[in-house]
């Protein structure tokens, strides 16, 4: 068995450019055990790095989401319940079905007007406040917080509060901040989840998730419709903050690509796919498991082995997409995998579309002069997101 690579010998290279360690990998081989840094370290992984073996990968059914199915005790699982992300067909086919109808292409985009009054008014404060601001908090976050809540159904919440217990569950600087934050957000959903069902739930989703566990406790068990909450929730804005986020930043730093843009504006659906491809707000898909030795790449992966898919080192493999490190808005990056691939692909991915495409269209529009201002934005740590804490500009 070939040696693990410890991934924490990197250094804080690792979190300020994964891509070229990413890249060094990849060029050994598309497949490596390695350990990841400090707190994501669970013991050694197969890394996945190629982009064909992980598109394989994500589609493999030997490839399980369920520790449980192999034996393996998750804190994930047992501390928040099983949600799409943990969870194998038929037990995901039934969970998917429940959500999926609320995620169509015709739904979504029935959501624009909203999106974009949400966007104008968020830019209305930030224009009134002065000339420089905090993207992160003054419109990658609180956009996509208030789509996923007015979706859900989830009242006015103490955004800064739920901004630092999510901060905390996806990206924590350590397994204690990490499991203090997943029960303050299991606490919080279980009252919220109560307070909803004690008051008759509405038409939203969640509403229906609470009337399907009253109808039929089969299918949705009341761990399951906290995990639901906990999936859509987290997952329904972390990975627009990044995609929002990510697109300001590769653009402000390739001013040419901006100026094209600016030019152009029907560029926008490209600019926004090769913010996906080029710097994607999910570094690593979560845990897979494998069921019985399964061999990707040249490389026996044995049973019982955890794996990670790497999605932004499979959309830098050259062998896919040429010159990768390049940002080029008018590259051709279909089949990137920043939403994932199979049965796991992510349902959210025309929501985070939309709101990417609004809220980076109104900026630049009333906008015309922005530009990044401050010291160069602080990555945020962990091997599961891919974005900044905060990136100052000015306009």
């Amino acid at each position: 068995m070939a040696e693990s690579v410890d991934l924490a010998a990197y250094g804080p290279r690792f979190t300020t450019d994964p891509h070229a360690v990413y890249a060094d990998l990849r060029a050994l081989g598309p497949v490596h055990r390695v350990r990841f840094p400090p707190p994501d370290d669970d013991g050694d992984v197969h890394l996945i790095v190629g982009y064909e073996e992980a598109r394989a990968a994500l589609a493999d059914p030997r490839l399980v989401k369920s520790a449980s199915a192999v034996g393996v005790r998750f804190p994930d699982e047992e501390l928040i319940g099983t949600h799409l992300l943990m969870a194998d067909p038929p037990q995901h086919t039934r969970l998917r079905k429940l959500i999926a109808r609320e995620f169509t292409a015709r739904r979504v985009e029935a959501l624009r007007p909203r999106i974009q009054q949400i966007t104008d008014g968020l830019l209305d404060e930030m224009l009134a406040a002065g000339d420089r601001a905090d993207l992160v908090e003054a419109l990658a976050f609180p956009l996509p917080i208030t789509v996923i809540c007015e979706l859900l159904g989830v009242p006015d919440m103490d955004r800064a509060a739920f901004r630092a217990m999510s901060n905390a569950a996806v990206a924590p600087p350590t397994t204690e901040v990490w499991q203090s934050a997943l029960a303050d957000i299991t606490a919080y959903l279980d009252e919220l989840i109560e307070t909803k069902r004690a008051a008759a739930p509405g038409d939203d989703l969640l509403g229906a998730l609470i009337r399907t566990t009253a109808e039929d406790g089969d299918r949705l068990s009341a761990r399951e419709l906290r995990a639901m909450a906990f999936l859509l929730l987290i997952a329904g804005h972390e990975t627009t903050v990044g995609l929002i986020s990510n697109a300001v930043h590769a653009l402000l730093t390739h001013p040419g690509q901006l100026a094209e843009l600016r030019a152009d504006m029907s560029l926008l659906d490209g600019a926004v796919e090769e913010t996906l491809r080029h710097e994607g707000p999910v570094e690593n898909a979560t845990y897979r498991f494998a069921a019985e030795p399964v061999e990707i790449g040249g490389t026996v992966i044995p049973a019982g082995s955890a794996v990670i898919v790497g999605l932004a080192a499979a959309d830098r493999d050259p062998d896919r997409f040429p010159a990768p490190d390049d940002f080029d808005i008018h590259r051709a990056p279909q089949g990137h995998v920043a939403f994932g691939h199979g049965i796991h692909f992510c349902l959210g991915a025309p929501l985070a579309r939309l709101e990417g495409k609004v809220a980076l269209g109104s900026l630049l529009e009333r906008c015309p002069r922005l530009a990044l201002d401050g010291a160069p934005p602080k990555w945020q740590p962990g091997m599961l997101m891919r974005g900044m804490r905060h990136l100052g500009v000015r306009w």
